[in-house]
């Protein structure tokens, strides 16, 4: 069955992408790739073989249903962490298949530890602790209550990880802010270790702190959209790389390209209106081409009369209304243009490109949320 677009998701940008991560937090730390959010749009069940490939073995997930979707597509026995949500149900699937999650209150630790002791197994736990962020992790006033379970349960719990997580890296704003969560965090740490508490690995980095605040990068990084070829902002990699804004090129390729065809082409006569409403008027007789992505595909209605594509090399504007299925495009001036012509809505045709940052500035979406909202039935393809 064909549908009306496809997604292709390239091998060689990712593993280049790797390398460059590698390059920038050294060779000991640990990469766990984040694919939460269907790996960013990309697809869990593409990405996981193709960063096992390029040699990753850590995977994080936010739910119990991602993970699942990782354990399933894994070849190579990678370890998955879960950071976010799980139900008391999951925990007997999590710790049999020796997958790690985040505590990060006493009601989800003591309900591992039961567990745990169901099984007669051991509970694999990242501890995760408030340092400023304000949504999830323990309180300092807490650690002493938090100490004894832990040091009372030994035998059932596996202290996998001491995490944070920062609010905002990727902007300046947030400086002082985080480097407030980086003084709280070691605070802690240090406090666990003088009461011989101590933790298989220590992580607080995401993609912007790792480029940011070299600091933060410790046993391991929780690599989210700079795996995918995107800059967690523009603020991170203009202060990280300044060279780039000479000019020079990118060190990170975006693996996903986003394609479809042309279903028709007609005329219209000048002063005649072109779709729902009257938001675009014909200003000459025009050639219209209808191209069978929409709203419901993640083609946001806010690209109403704003938007571009790419058809034989060449950028054409979206006119009228985005509609849930299709959108609008003016082809009066290309030569040669017919049915079942490729359309570009994300990547390279001949010397052109749009990338979703294109998107994201006349959509005022960032890069993370338009990726995101791309249905998950949109075929992906791998390519080379």
């Amino acid at each position: 069955m064909t549908h009306t677009s496809r997604l292709e998701i390239s091998r060689s940008a990712y593993r280049k992408n790797i390398r460059f991560i590698r390059n920038q937090i050294g060779s000991s730390p640990i990469i766990s790739a984040v694919i939460k959010g269907n790996a960013y749009g990309h697809g869990i069940e593409n990405i996981v073989p193709i960063a096992e490939e390029a040699g990753i073995r850590h995977f994080s997930a936010f739910s119990t249903d991602e993970a699942r979707r990782v354990k399933n597509s894994s070849r190579k026995g990678s370890q998955i962490m879960i950071m976010g949500m799980l139900h008391t149900e999951d925990l007997p699937w999590i710790i049999e298949n020796e997958i790690s999650f985040y505590c990060f209150e006493f009601d989800r630790l003591k309900q591992a530890i039961q567990q745990a002791k169901v099984m007669n197994k051991v509970a694999r736990i990242h501890i995760e602790v408030e340092t400023g962020f304000h949504r999830t992790g323990f309180e300092w006033q807490e650690k002493e209550a938090l100490a004894k379970l832990l040091l009372n349960n030994a035998e059932h719990i596996q202290l996998s990880g001491l995490c944070t997580h920062f609010a905002g890296a990727e902007s300046i704003a947030n400086y002082l802010r985080v480097k407030k969560q980086i003084e709280q965090y070691h605070t802690f740490k240090n406090w666990f270790v003088e009461n011989e508490i101590n933790f298989a690995s220590y992580h607080t980095a995401c993609s912007a702190a790792s480029l940011s605040f070299p600091e933060t990068i410790m046993d391991m990084v929780r690599i989210g959209i700079v795996q995918y070829g995107f800059w967690p902002s523009q603020e991170t990699y203009m202060s990280k790389f300044p060279e780039l804004a000479a000019g020079k090129k990118n060190p990170l390729k975006r693996l996903i390209s986003w394609k479809s065809s042309i279903m028709s082409i007609k005329e219209v006569a000048m002063g005649q209106f072109v779709g729902y409403g009257t938001t675009y008027m014909a200003p000459r007789k025009m050639k219209i081409a209808l191209v069978p992505i929409g709203y419901c595909h993640g083609f946001s209605r806010m690209l109403s009369n704003l938007g571009r594509v790419l058809i034989n090399g060449k950028r054409v504007p979206v006119v009228g209304n985005v509609t849930m299925n299709s959108i609008s495009i003016d082809v009066t001036d290309l030569k040669g243009v017919q049915k079942g012509d490729e359309v570009v809505i994300i990547g390279k045709q001949k010397s052109n490109e749009i990338t979703v940052a294109s998107f994201s500035e006349t959509t005022q979406q960032v890069n993370y949320e338009l990726l995101t909202r791309l249905p998950s039935d949109i075929p992906r393809q791998i390519v080379y």
